[in-house]
């Protein structure tokens, strides 16, 4: 190749890199692309999940179900109450507090059940105490309503008298009270332990599985379940597994270990539960599950 053409093919991609430089140097800092009234679709991962956060914020304070899962709409997830629950599980295995988890638990039960969530709180009736006032109406006379002038000469007007009406009692019809209906459980209540199941599987984890239900046999999620065992503690909550049910929740134990569980909503301890022995098609034993049953 000639010293011309190498000369020509300097200076296009010399004028090239000149060219592309000052594009960037323009774009960069001249005039930098500015995102207006952009999609939340578009938003990194970390922007996402701040968008759920107030998303349940504000449904924990307004209760609109059908707002908020408009505005997860916006953000474009193929399964947004699958990525309210993976959000709260992240938080709580990151470290954070189980309040700042609990809005975004509860959207996604109250999503997938379709209804709000509403505890049973008893409303007291308020009772009122009305004097008993005697009422006396006093005769009295009118006074002169119009003074004399030269038009209209008034010189007596009639006497008004007011006769006392005596006051006839009212009798009210003694009513024989209804039957008050037998009150269930509040959300406080202690749960009981209804049964204890042993699942052998082989080849998977030995787990230690509960199942909360409520006083109307309904999965009760956000309970708070402490384990301890010798070695250490463990807290964790039911309903981060909505795949499994909103009341499930599991801990893989050790062979050879004693655990004590306490259910944190009441106080129900649950001690000496050990993984129970199993043995598979070949006669070789192995730890297997525990599927603990709690209701109110």
């Amino acid at each position: 190749m000639s010293r011309f053409f190498k000369s020509i093919l300097l200076h296009i991609l010399l004028t090239l890199l000149f060219g592309i430089g000052l594009g960037l140097a323009y774009s960069w800092f001249i005039s930098p692309v500015t995102y207006v009234d952009a999609n939340p679709a578009l938003l990194r991962a970390d922007f996402k999940d701040q968008f759920r956060i107030v998303i349940a914020a504000s449904y924990a304070s307004n209760q609109d179900l059908a707002r908020a899962r408009a505005r997860l709409s916006l953000l474009g997830d193929a399964d947004p109450i699958g990525e309210l629950s993976a959000q709260a599980q992240r938080m709580l295995a990151s470290g954070e507090a189980f309040e700042n988890a609990q809005p975004l638990a509860e959207l996604a039960t109250d999503l997938r059940q379709g209804r709000v969530s509403e505890p049973f709180t008893p409303t007291a009736f308020p009772t009122f105490n009305t004097p008993d006032v005697p009422l006396t109406v006093t005769p009295t006379a009118a006074e002169p309503l119009l003074e004399a002038t030269e038009e209209f000469v008034v010189t007596s007007l009639p006497t008004i008298l007011f006769e006392q009406t005596p006051l006839t009692p009212i009798t009210t019809a003694v009513r024989t009270p209804r039957s008050t209906f037998t009150p269930t459980a509040g959300p406080g209540a202690p749960f009981a332990l209804m049964s204890q199941e042993t699942l052998c599987n082989p080849g998977t984890p030995s787990l230690l599985q509960f199942m909360l239900m409520d006083s109307r046999k309904r999965q009760a999620p956000g309970i708070e379940i402490i384990v301890t065992w010798d070695q250490g503690e463990d807290r964790f909550f039911t309903g981060l597994k909505p795949e499994l049910g909103d009341g499930y929740a599991d801990f893989i134990m050790q062979a050879n270990t004693t655990y004590n569980i306490r259910i944190v909503t009441g106080g129900t301890l649950a001690p000496n539960i050990i993984a129970p022995s199993c043995t598979d098609p070949n006669g070789q034993a192995y730890p297997g599950s525990l599927l603990l049953t709690f209701q109110q």
